[in-house]
C-alpha cells in the first residue's frame, strides 16, 4: 500500500513532470466530501506500459521499453485484457482518459490530420505513486466570486456560427428526433506557458473534484472538472453524478442566492436534469442487478467558486458477469455530454457539430487492478500539444432554450479556462 504523505504536493508535481514524459496528478486539492481528499501523483519508467488509441484508424498501440506495438482495434477490449492480467492487484492502477469517439459502435465525429496528434485515449499502468492527503478544513478555495456573468472571453467561435448550429438542433428537437442535445464547440489558442505551470494556475482559479494533470509523450490534459462519470467500489456498487443545469455565481450574496434558487426551481433546468437521470438509469440497468438501480439524490445544487450546478446521483450494483471496464463502456460517453436519447442524439451531434470533440466530453481517472474505478467527465478542461491549448464548451439545448443565453453561457464557461493562459 502506498504511504500517505501530508502537505502540499506542488513541488513533487513539478519534479515528476520535469523528469517523466508519462506522468499524472489526480488532484484532491479541490475535492468535495463525496470525492475524497487525496492527491495521487504517479509516473512511468521507460519499461512501464501505456496504451494509446486512434479512433479514426481504430488502432490501439502498446508502448513499453521504447517499443510501440499494435495490439488491437478497441481500447475498451485491450484495456480490459490488461487489467485482467493484473490479477486483482490493488497496488496497480491504470490512469488515463477515454475520448468522446472511443466507442466505435456509436456515432461520433472522428479526428482529421489536424487533430490526430492527440490520441483519443491514453491509459498508463503506473506502479510508481506518491499519495498526499489534503486537510479537509482548508481545501483550495480559489479566488473571490467573479462578477456576473463572465462573458469577456475572446470569442473563438462567432455568435452567427453558433446560431446556425442552434437552429439545426431546434429543428431536430421539434421533429421529435431528440429531447435534449448537448451542443458544444471547440476553440484553440497558442501560448508559451508550460502545461505544468498552466495547470497550477488552473487549480488555483477553478479547484474541482476531478482536477487532474495527465501528461503523455508531449500531450497534456489539464482538467478542472466538477462532474463524476462513474465510480465502482470494492463491493461493485457503481455510482454516477450527472450535472445538468449551470448558472454563474453572483457578485453579491443576494444575487448569488437568487441564482442558486433559480437553478433549483427553473423548469428548463429541472427538465434537462431529469432527462439525463432517466438516461443514466437506463445505462446502469444494462449492467446492474435488477432492482438495484436507484436515485438517492435528485437535483441537488452544488456550489463552486465560479458556478452553481444542478447535480443528481444514480447508483446500482453490477451483475456478476460484468467487469469494471465493460460497465464503463456501457455507460460511455456520459449522458450529460450527449443528451437524450443517447444514440439518436449522438447522430444529431455528429451532423451539426463541425469539429471532433477529441478528449473533451470523454472521461478521465483511474481503474484499479482490483476492479475499483473513479473517473470524471472531461469538461472545464484544456488539452495542450506543441504550444496550442484546445478547449471545448457548450451546454444542453431543449425546445425551451434561447440561442443568446446558451451562447453567453458557453462563453463564460470558456472564460474561466482562457484566463489561465493570459
Amino acid at each position: 500500500m502506498t504511504p500517505l504523505r501530508w502537505g502540499d504536493p506542488v513541488s513533487a508535481f513539478r519534479d515528476i513532470a520535469r523528469a517523466h514524459d508519462r506522468m499524472f496528478w489526480l488532484d484532491g486539492g479541490g475535492s468535495r466530501d463525496w470525492s475524497g481528499r487525496r492527491s495521487i501523483l504517479g509516473w512511468l519508467e521507460p519499461d512501464d506500459v501505456s496504451l494509446t488509441y486512434d479512433a479514426t484508424s481504430r488502432e490501439v498501440w502498446r508502448l513499453a521499453a521504447g517499443e510501440r506495438t499494435l495490439v488491437g482495434d478497441d481500447i475498451f477490449t485491450v484495456l480490459g485484457e490488461e487489467v485482467d492480467r493484473d490479477g486483482g492487484d490493488p497496488g496497480i492502477s491504470w490512469v488515463g482518459w477515454f475520448g468522446y469517439a472511443c466507442r466505435p459502435d456509436l456515432p461520433a465525429r472522428k479526428g482529421d490530420a489536424t487533430t490526430r496528434d492527440v490520441p483519443d485515449a491514453v491509459w498508463m499502468r503506473s506502479p510508481h505513486q506518491v499519495v498526499f492527503g489534503h486537510d479537509a478544513t482548508a481545501p483550495s478555495s480559489g479566488p473571490p466570486l467573479p462578477t456576473t456573468p463572465e462573458t469577456d472571453a475572446p470569442a473563438g467561435v462567432s455568435r452567427a456560427s453558433y446560431d446556425g448550429w442552434f437552429a439545426r438542433v431546434q429543428e431536430q428537437l421539434h421533429l421529435g428526433n431528440t429531447y435534449e442535445v448537448n451542443l458544444t464547440y471547440r476553440e484553440s489558442v497558442e501560448s508559451d506557458i508550460v502545461p505544468a505551470d498552466a495547470y497550477l494556475r488552473l487549480r488555483q482559479l477553478n479547484p474541482a473534484p476531478y482536477a487532474a494533470h495527465l501528461q503523455h509523450q508531449g500531450v497534456s490534459v489539464l482538467s478542472s472538472s466538477p462532474e463524476r462519470f462513474a465510480t465502482i467500489d470494492r463491493n461493485r456498487w457503481v455510482e454516477t453524478k450527472p450535472i445538468k443545469g449551470t448558472t454563474p455565481r453572483g457578485s453579491t450574496a443576494e444575487e448569488d442566492d437568487a441564482h442558486r434558487d433559480a437553478l433549483r426551481t427553473d423548469p428548463r433546468y429541472r427538465a434537462e436534469n431529469l432527462m439525463i437521470v432517466d438516461l443514466l438509469r437506463n445505462d446502469l440497468s444494462m449492467v446492474c442487478e435488477p432492482g438495484t438501480v436507484t436515485v438517492p439524490v435528485l437535483m441537488d445544487v452544488e456550489s463552486y467558486p465560479s458556478v452553481h450546478q444542478l447535480v443528481s446521483t444514480v447508483r446500482g450494483h453490477l451483475r456478476d458477469d460484468v467487469t469494471t471496464v465493460e460497465a464503463l463502456r456501457a455507460m460511455f460517453p456520459a449522458g450529460s455530454m450527449t443528451g437524450a436519447p443517447k444514440l439518436r442524439t449522438m447522430q444529431v451531434i455528429a451532423d451539426v457539430e463541425t469539429t471532433p470533440r477529441g478528449v473533451y466530453s470523454g472521461a478521465l481517472g483511474w481503474i484499479g487492478g482490483d476492479g475499483r474505478a473513479d473517473l470524471g467527465v472531461v469538461i472545464r478542461t484544456l488539452v495542450a500539444h506543441h504550444g496550442r491549448y484546445t478547449l471545448g464548451t457548450g451546454g444542453g439545448v431543449t425546445v425551451r432554450s434561447d440561442a443568446a443565453s446558451e451562447y453567453d453561457e458557453s462563453r463564460w464557461k470558456a472564460a474561466r479556462l482562457l484566463a489561465v493562459l493570459e
